[in-house]
C-alpha cells in the first residue's frame, strides 16, 4: 500500500490497486488461451428414419452396419466377421465409394468397450464418420 501526507488533513491511506490489475489481466490471458484447448467428445452420426410413405432409395441400401451381439459376434449387414476381419472387409467394402459412412449398432446389455473397439477397428480402416444406432433411434422415436 502506498501512503500520501497532505498537509493538515494527517495521513490518507491510499491501496496500490495496479499489481492486482496485473495478476487480474494475466489470469484472464491463460483462461482464454487455455478454454479452446479443453477435450470434445466423440462425434456421431444418428441415422434418420425416411419420411412415410416414401421409397427406399438405392444409396440408403447401401448403408453399411456393425452390430455386436451379446455374445461379442459381429456382423457387417448380415454377414458374420471377426474382429482380426473387419477391418480388411470394410476395406474392401469402401474402396470403391466416396463417401464412408458407417454405423454401429451394439445390443444394451454390451458393455461399451467392444462398441469402441469395433469403432477404432472402423478408423483404422478409414472410416470418416461413425455413427451409433440405439434401440430407441431405431424404433423411429
Amino acid at each position: 500500500m502506498a501512503m500520501a501526507v497532505h498537509s493538515g488533513k494527517g495521513p490518507i491511506a491510499d491501496p496500490n490497486v495496479v499489481p492486482f490489475i496485473d495478476v487480474l489481466l494475466v489470469l484472464l490471458i491463460i483462461f482464454m488461451v487455455i478454454t479452446p484447448l479443453t477435450p470434445k467428445g466423440l462425434e456421431t452420426l444418428v441415422p434418420q428414419p425416411p419420411p412415410p410413405g416414401a421409397q427406399a432409395d438405392p444409396a440408403s441400401l447401401r448403408t453399411v452396419v456393425i452390430v455386436i451381439n451379446r455374445d461379442r459376434s459381429l456382423l457387417i449387414n448380415t454377414e458374420p466377421t471377426t474382429e482380426q476381419t473387419m477391418g480388411a472387409r470394410l476395406e474392401e467394402i469402401f474402396k470403391t465409394r466416396a463417401e464412408r459412412v458407417i454405423f454401429v449398432k451394439g445390443d444394451p446389455d454390451l458393455e461399451f468397450q467392444y462398441v469402441a473397439r469395433a469403432i477404432d477397428i472402423a478408423h483404422g480402416a478409414g472410416i470418416d464418420k461413425v455413427g451409433l444406432i440405439t434401440a430407441k433411434i431405431e424404433a423411429g422415436q
